[in-house]
């Protein structure tokens, strides 16, 4: 395996326990700009905060006398099984963690049973990512380009390569201000973007040339009826990712979607957002009576998260960063161990709240509790 990750001291200093063990080692051992730019959010970086703060807000009211002794933490996620219900969400840049990239992590997905999204904006190529990871469960992150001839050709890329889905981010009509970027005088990684090979991209080197290009490339006049427009290109199931209310999801079910991804882009984009899992509940709202699955990213950390989410109504929920430093850390074996961490958490969380099964969750089982320390700052 070529597999060369960024150890800037040997790994034996740390005790890998937590996901935010991985963090505290990407942080360590990471350029200080990619690092940064993986880690922060936008403007006052309120949002991403709260991503994290918003899941301490809510508390588990446990079942008790219930036989524990065997559990089941499988789901199915547009009709295909998995081991455990927390995927690995779209992320850009990879081989800025591991030489080995994107491939890495499709590998550590496909080991442990779960899906991998894969962004628009990797380091290896629709082909490349599905090729090195046989059997993979892939579903494609999708953004709908100026260039709607590119965009189709994403689609079809995708879809010859047996990726099962393509996840259209909805909330990028133009990259948000981040200021850590912007007081290093942008972000240049030195990296290739095959997905889009032949595009001016691939060449380009100029100061905070990342954000730019993103601004240009990826269509600010995004409707519903491109929504439709792509449905109309490919049998793949379609999911929207960026929903933040109730609103938001009627019009996703009017629009005859597959699936939503309750997210605000990490803290990425708009600042001043809700956190996901507090609108989760209108969401589900929104959805019922409709065959359209829910999920939801954002601050997930510990395997209560993904307790308190899945309770609450999500089907299953994606992980970006935690994935990311896991990378980091030991490229396929780091994200697999971040992944392991977060099912062993669930599953002992899910059998100390009375629980054989996902599908014994309800959501009278977390309801919101008193402030914690500084959760609303």
């Amino acid at each position: 395996m070529n597999l060369i990750c960024l150890h800037a001291v040997p790994t034996f200093k740390y005790i890998m326990l937590k996901v935010e063990d991985f963090e505290k080692y990407a942080m360590d051992n990471l350029p200080g700009s990619v690092f940064d730019h993986v880690h922060d959010g936008s403007d006052d970086q309120d949002t991403l905060k709260d991503n994290c703060r918003a899941f301490k807000r809510y508390r588990i009211r446990p079942r008790v006398l219930r036989d524990v002794s065997k559990r089941d933490l499988s789901v199915t996620m547009l009709g295909h099984r998995v081991q455990f219900p927390i995927g690995i969400a779209p992320s850009a840049l990879h081989k800025l963690a591991c030489s080995d990239g994107e491939l890495a992590t499709a590998k550590a997905a496909t080991a442990m049973g779960t899906i991998m999204i894969l962004s628009t904006y990797a380091t290896s190529s629709i082909e490349e990512v599905a090729m090195a990871a046989p059997g993979a469960h892939l579903w494609f992150q999708l953004y709908i380009l100026t260039d709607r001839k590119r965009t189709e050709q994403l689609v079809q890329r995708a879809e010859s390569a047996g990726y099962k889905a393509l996840v259209v981010t909805v909330d990028y009509p133009y990259a948000a201000k981040k200021l850590s970027e912007e007081r290093r005088g942008g972000f240049n990684p030195k990296v290739s973007f095959p997905n889009f090979e032949g595009a001016s991209f691939n060449s380009q080197r100029s100061t905070g040339y990342l954000a730019s290009y993103n601004s240009s490339e990826i269509s600010p006049s995004v409707t519903w009826a491109d929504i439709q427009w792509l449905r109309s290109l490919t049998k793949l199931p379609v999911i929207v990712k960026g929903i933040l209310t109730g609103e938001g999801a009627l019009e996703a079910v009017a629009n005859g979607v597959d699936g939503i991804i309750v997210s605000n882009h990490g803290g990425r984009q708009l600042d001043g957002v809700p956190a996901t899992i507090d609108v989760l509940p209108e969401v589900l709202v929104a959805t019922r009576g409709s065959n359209v699955e829910l999920y939801l990213d954002g601050g997930i950390r510990q395997g209560t998260d993904v307790l308190k989410a899945l309770a609450l109504g999500a089907r299953a929920v994606f992980i970006g960063r935690p994935a990311w430093w896991g990378l980091t850390y030991k490229g396929e074996e780091g994200v697999c161990k971040v992944l392991q961490i977060l099912r062993d958490e669930f599953d002992l969380a899910l059998a100390l709240s009375g629980c054989a099964s996902v599908r014994d969750l309800a959501p009278s089982m977390v309801v919101p509790g008193p402030d914690v320390g500084d959760a609303r700052l």
